[in-house]
């Protein structure tokens, strides 16, 4: 008992001084911190119910030690137990257990051979019961499923939550840090292409002779705009109860994960297809600037035809293809006339690339149409990152014993060149 209850210490105290630092920090928990703190508060919680099962045992010994104090419980029938208890010792386990001798030797060490109330932690003398099952009375339970009331639930500790689409873009693009909540940036939308070739001037004053070489330098012409993206904001909050987070030591730490995972996945659908509407981003798709190719044949020619007309006409090198799990899946089906894969079938190992440029797959990029571009030129500035804060001012929940979980982050997001990307038809009539 206090070994176990030394181990219940060190967890305890292990946990807290991970709390203490985090606090002393005016910091969240780190991933790895959220990890190390559950792991201790579980071993605390399977040490709890250690002790408290020990002390049951304890105080049920004494119980049935109290109770047949006194008591003839013999029945008349022969035990074959070697159980300590003498031959005419008859009856159930219970009773032979108050009537063996080593038992009637200890209550005789209380005074007038009953425990008193006041005594704590008593422990009796162990009697075996080597033949117990063969004897013919069995200890059931109340129910086919059951062994009793003494048969406790085995609470594993272990959750398993839903599963939630992989965050791909945040490791694409570039990120930026602002203090504003609008952020601009120019733009180039004419670019200069009027370089020629010119001849040495064979005369002082030009004045169109013929023969006369005037050696004049071309004009370049290049236009330029100012864009401006305003900070958004991306929250989401849930209800709890005050009991219900003091209770469940991992529940507070399972409601941040999912808040956060939330706007994540909210912040990447919003930088593909945000549709600049009201607090919506201006998404990659809905960018004006950006290029087309239409479907061509079939998926191979359109493909590489969307490479080159990214290369010759938006003058980009990409770096990443971004496609919907089903049109991943049909690239990796695809196969030639003798039935062999294109890209080598279920056992090819390492990145999958198509046209020589890395894939990344996304659920937030619609089936039937894929992005190619070159993702540094798409860009988020980070405003204020995730954050989770707690209140009981929503409402009446502060009678009601109740906290609102807030998490939210505050984002700008901007292609500061539009023609570095280009939409693909994967299908025909997409």
């Amino acid at each position: 008992m206090k070994e176990l209850k030394e181990k219940l210490k060190g967890a305890l105290l292990a946990s807290r001084a991970i709390c203490d630092e985090v606090d002393k920090a005016g910091r969240d928990f780190t991933p790895e911190e959220r990890e190390k703190v559950a792991g201790h508060l579980d071993e605390a919680g399977k040490l709890k119910e250690q002790i408290k099962q020990k002390d049951a045992d304890t105080n049920l010994r004494a119980t049935v030690a109290a109770l047949g104090a006194g008591i003839d419980l013999s029945d008349g029938r022969q035990d074959n137990g070697d159980t300590g208890v003498p031959p005419a010792v008859k009856g159930t386990m219970g009773q032979r257990f108050v009537e063996s001798p080593a038992i009637k030797a200890w209550m005789a060490s209380f005074p007038n051979g009953e425990i008193p109330a006041s005594v704590k932690g008593v422990q009796s003398p162990v009697v075996a019961f080597r033949n117990f099952f063969a004897r013919k009375e069995l200890i059931v339970g109340d129910s086919d499923t059951s062994a009793g009331a003494f048969v406790e639930t085995d609470y594993t500790r272990i959750y398993e939550a839903l599963g939630r689409m992989p965050l791909v873009l945040r490791n694409l693009i570039a990120t930026r840090q602002t203090t504003s909540d609008l952020v601009e940036f120019v733009r180039q939308t004419v670019q200069v292409t009027q370089a020629a070739a010119v001849p040495e001037a064979n005369v002082t004053d030009y004045e169109g002779a013929t023969g006369e070489v005037s050696g004049e330098k071309p004009e370049g012409t290049s236009n330029w705009e100012k864009v401006q993206a305003a900070v958004k904001t991306i929250a989401v909050w849930i209800p709890a109860t005050k009991r219900a987070l003091s209770d469940a030591s991992q529940l507070r730490g399972l409601i941040d994960q999912e808040l956060t995972d939330d706007l994540n996945e909210e912040l990447e659908d919003q930088i593909v297809n945000g549709d600049g509407i009201g607090e919506n981003f201006t998404g990659v798709l809905n960018t004006a600037g950006i290029l087309a190719q239409a479907w061509n044949t079939d998926i191979i020619t359109t493909t590489r035809q969307a490479l080159t007309t990214l290369r010759t006409t938006g003058r980009a090198r990409p770096t990443a293809w971004l496609l919907n799990p089903t049109d991943m899946e049909t690239l990796d089906l695809l196969q030639d006339a003798d039935g062999r894969y294109y890209w080598g079938g279920p056992m090819r190992e390492g990145p999958r690339t198509l046209w020589g440029i890395p894939i990344v797959e996304s659920e937030t990029q619609t089936a039937g149409t894929s992005i190619l571009g070159d993702w540094k030129k798409a860009v988020l500035w980070d405003r204020e990152r995730a954050t989770l804060s707690v209140s009981d001012s929503h409402n009446d929940f502060f009678i009601r014993n109740m906290v609102a979980i807030l998490a939210e982050l505050r984002a700008a997001f901007g292609l500061i060149r539009p023609s570095a990307f280009i939409e693909v038809e994967m299908e025909s009539g997409s």
